[in-house]
C-alpha cells in the first residue's frame, strides 16, 4: 500500500512538472517605442488568461539589433515565435528551411478569406509561412505650422511644387527634410519613391529582381533627381549621423519641416504635435507614370527549429483575430492585416488607407523587402556613400553593378 501511495504521489509530481514546462512559449519581439511594448504585454496577458496552461516568456529587442540577431536564432536556439517582414524578407529564410509551413493554419482558421490581400507576400511556392499582422503606407509627414510660417499653401502635388516648398523653407532657415541616414533603410525610401515616380512599378520590380543593370541611364536618373535635394542642402545637416529614433524629434520639435517615413511613426507623435502635423502622398514626378506606392507588411512566423510549435500556433491564431489585429494596428499607427478588423479613427491611418486603396500603379513592399538580402545590404551602403558625397555617383553605381553581376549571375 505504501509503495502504491508513493508511486501515485511520484506520478502526480511528474505530471505537474511536465505541465509546468511543456507550456512555456518563447517569443522574440522587435519593437519601437513604449506603445508597441505595451500592446504586446497586454496581449500576452490576455492570451495567458485564455490559455492558463501556457506561460509566455518574451524578449523585447530593439529593432535594428533584432535584424542582426534573427539569423543566428533561426539556425541555432530558435524561439517559438518571431516577428518579421513579409515578402522577400520572409522568403529568404523559407528558402533555407528556417520557417515553419503554416498552410494548415491558413485553412483551419479561415485566413485565406480574412488575409486575402496579403496571401501572396505570405507565401512561397504555394505554401504560407506567415501570419500577417499589419501593413502601413509611406508618405511625407510635415509640420503645418512651419509650412504656414513661410507662406506654403496646401500640400505639394508635383515634384516642382515640392522643390519650391523646400526652397522657401531653406530660405527661412528651416531644415526642409529630416532623415535618419545612419540606419540606411530610411534612405532607401527616397530611392524607392523616386524610382517608382520616374520609372514606374514594372521597372522598379525588375530592378529589385536583379534584372536591370545599375549603370542603366534610368537608374542614374533617379539618383540625379535625389542629388538635387542633397546639393541644395534640403536635408538636415549631418543626416548620416541620425537614426530614425534621433531624427524623428527634429520633426516633433519643429527643427525640420518634413520626413518621408512609414505611417507607423504617427503612433509616437505627442498629441500636442499631432494637431500641427500633416501627411501627404509622395509628389508626382512624371505625370505619364502611373502612381505606385510602398505598402510594407509585417508578420509573425514560427521558426522551423521551434520547440513548442503547438502553443506557437495557438498564439498566432489568437493574435490573428480581428479584435487583436485591430488593436495592434491602432497601437502601431498602421493598418490591420485582417480585413475583418476595424481601422483606427486616426487622420494618418485614414490617409494611408486612402493612399493604398486608390493606388492604380502597383504596390511594392519596400527596397530591402523586395530584394535579396545581400543585394539590398550593398545597395543601402551605396546610398549612404552617395548621400555623403554625391560626386561619387558613377563609382557607387559601378560597384552596385559589379555586385549585381556577382549575386545574380552565380
Amino acid at each position: 500500500m505504501k509503495n502504491r501511495i508513493r508511486l501515485s504521489l511520484l506520478c502526480a509530481v511528474m505530471s505537474f512538472a511536465a505541465t509546468v514546462h511543456a507550456g512555456t512559449l518563447m517569443v522574440n519581439m522587435a519593437f519601437k517605442g513604449a506603445n508597441q511594448r505595451a500592446f504586446w504585454e497586454n496581449t500576452i496577458a490576455e492570451f495567458e488568461k485564455a490559455n492558463p496552461d501556457v506561460k509566455v516568456k518574451i524578449a523585447y529587442i530593439e529593432e535594428e539589433t533584432y535584424k542582426v540577431q534573427l539569423p543566428g536564432w533561426l539556425i541555432s536556439e530558435a524561439p517559438d515565435v518571431v516577428r518579421w517582414h513579409e515578402g522577400e524578407r520572409m522568403r529568404y529564410y523559407v528558402e533555407r528551411g528556417l520557417l515553419e509551413d503554416l498552410s494548415p493554419d491558413w485553412r483551419k482558421n479561415g485566413w485565406n478569406a480574412s488575409f486575402a490581400s496579403l496571401k501572396d507576400p505570405s507565401s512561397y511556392q504555394g505554401k504560407q509561412y506567415a501570419l500577417p499582422t499589419d501593413y502601413f503606407s509611406w508618405g511625407v509627414f510635415y509640420r503645418k505650422d512651419l509650412f504656414a510660417k513661410v507662406g506654403i499653401q496646401g500640400e505639394p502635388q508635383t515634384w516642382a511644387e515640392f522643390l519650391d516648398d523646400c526652397k522657401k523653407l531653406k530660405a527661412a532657415g528651416i531644415a526642409p527634410i529630416a532623415v535618419g541616414g545612419r540606419d540606411s533603410w530610411p534612405l532607401a525610401a527616397w530611392f524607392d519613391y523616386l524610382d517608382l515616380r520616374i520609372n514606374g512599378y514594372a521597372f522598379h520590380m525588375q530592378l529589385m529582381d536583379g534584372k536591370i543593370p545599375y549603370t542603366d541611364a534610368r537608374v542614374k536618373k533617379v539618383y540625379e533627381a535625389w542629388k538635387v535635394l542633397i546639393d541644395n542642402k534640403y536635408f538636415v545637416d549631418n543626416g548620416l549621423s541620425y537614426t530614425l529614433d534621433s531624427a524623428q524629434p527634429l520633426l516633433i520639435q519643429g527643427q525640420a519641416a518634413m520626413m518621408l517615413m512609414g505611417s507607423f511613426i504617427s503612433a509616437g507623435l505627442p498629441d500636442t504635435v499631432k494637431t500641427q502635423t500633416g501627411y501627404f502622398q509622395f509628389p508626382v514626378v512624371d505625370p505619364k507614370i502611373p502612381v505606385a506606392e510602398d505598402g510594407s507588411a509585417d508578420c509573425l512566423n514560427i521558426p522551423a527549429k521551434a520547440k513548442n510549435k503547438a502553443d506557437a500556433r495557438r498564439f498566432i491564431a489568437f493574435v490573428g483575430t480581428p479584435e487583436i489585429e485591430g488593436r495592434l494596428a491602432k497601437a502601431f499607427g498602421s493598418l490591420p492585416a485582417n480585413n475583418q478588423a476595424s481601422v483606427a479613427d486616426d487622420p494618418f491611418t485614414k490617409k494611408g488607407f486612402a493612399i493604398l486603396s486608390n493606388t492604380k500603379g502597383g504596390i511594392a513592399q519596400f527596397y530591402d523587402r523586395d530584394m535579396t538580402k545581400e543585394m539590398a545590404d550593398e545597395g543601402m551602403k551605396g546610398m549612404q556613400r552617395f548621400f555623403s558625397d554625391p560626386s561619387k555617383l558613377d563609382q557607387v553605381l559601378a560597384h552596385l553593378e559589379e555586385t549585381r553581376m556577382r549575386i545574380y549571375k552565380k
